[in-house]
């Protein structure tokens, strides 16, 4: 006979899960991932947290989010203790990425940062991400070495080149749906005018969508939708400390954006609760119960009934 199943016990909470013939329901099971264009049609503008780890590409999904981004600011950090400063690189950061991408059906946007190198360079990337999954990939015009793009002190490569490289990145594609996006990092170097001419450089150039990176207040916002409406338009909120103010989402939505990158929310208040925890245990105390999922949703978090239901299902009697 086989084993009983791992005991589980549902418990209330903020943690939500649904059972149905010992297998966890979640919005992952068995579903295929949208396309990026169904993701904007269905729920623009899209909110897209990033996901560090596989785990937060889960409770995103669950939390009821249509789509994520897999963002290098928290990745590299998250992973690598590192700042955003060109230190990791497609080996290291793709390696990370499959395992995120992996744990959720959601359409996924992946930084692909500059492409780390030339258009060949541009060509593995696209293609690479494209076959673990991704959804949608931006590249930005950066000149290495990169970094955040709410940092001082970046560098742009020429119009010229990064359009190449959205040449190359759009002829990479195996599917005609992996949404190519162009990033500008031209706004602080070398003002508004000068990126805003760049994004529709780009457009031209093949890019399904266009990015214009770290403007820096709700004027620049309003100009930057304006000269590129009609256009799916992407801007980022770094909370805590980014060159670009908070706006309400439906703002942005009236304003014309189509997607709207949160690099900074999920990460941010993750470090800040970690830190936490751990002074709470260097101190002695218990873990505060308001602040944390008990063991139950935890393991329910990771579908072990379904894991438990699949052992039993299959194992040897």
């Amino acid at each position: 006979m086989n084993a009983d199943p791992v005991p589980h016990t549902h418990t209330s909470g903020s943690v939500e899960s649904h059972t149905v013939s010992g297998t966890i329901e979640t919005q992952s099971a068995n579903q295929p991932r949208k396309t990026w264009r169904q993701a904007l049609q269905e729920s623009a503008p899209l909110l897209l947290p990033a996901a560090h780890d596989a785990l937060t590409a889960r409770l995103i999904e669950l939390a009821g989010y249509p789509a994520y981004q897999i963002g290098g600011f928290a990745l590299v950090g998250s992973h690598f203790a590192y700042p955003d400063i060109d230190l990791s690189h497609y080996g290291e950061n793709s390696a990370v990425a499959r395992d995120i991408i992996a744990a959720s059906s959601l359409p996924v946007l992946v930084d692909a940062d500059d492409g780390y190198g030339d258009v060949k360079n541009v060509t593995r990337v696209v293609q690479g991400y494209e076959a673990m999954g991704a959804s949608a990939i931006f590249l930005e015009d950066q000149l290495p070495p990169k970094r955040c793009g709410h940092m001082a002190g970046k560098r742009v490569v020429s119009a010229t080149t990064h359009a190449g490289k959205i040449r190359a990145a759009v002829a990479a594609r195996h599917n005609s749906e992996t949404f190519i996006i162009a990033r500008t990092d031209a706004r602080q170097p070398l003002g508004l005018d000068e990126a805003l001419r760049r994004a529709e450089l780009y457009v031209k150039a093949g890019a399904d969508g266009v990015y214009v990176e770290a403007l820096e207040n709700v004027h620049e916002l309003e100009v930057t939708a304006q000269a590129l409406r009609g256009l799916p338009l992407a801007t980022t909120i770094l909370e805590g400390g980014g060159a670009t103010p908070w706006v309400d989402p439906k703002q942005l939505k009236t304003l014309g954006y189509a997607m709207v990158l949160y690099p900074t929310t999920v990460i941010f208040t993750l470090t800040r609760a970690i830190q936490k925890a751990l002074d709470g245990l260097k101190a002695g105390r218990p873990m505060p119960g308001e602040d944390s999922v008990t063991f139950e949703q935890y393991e329910d978090l990771l579908r072990l009934p379904e894991w438990a239901h699949t052992e039993n299902k299959f194992m040897e009697s």
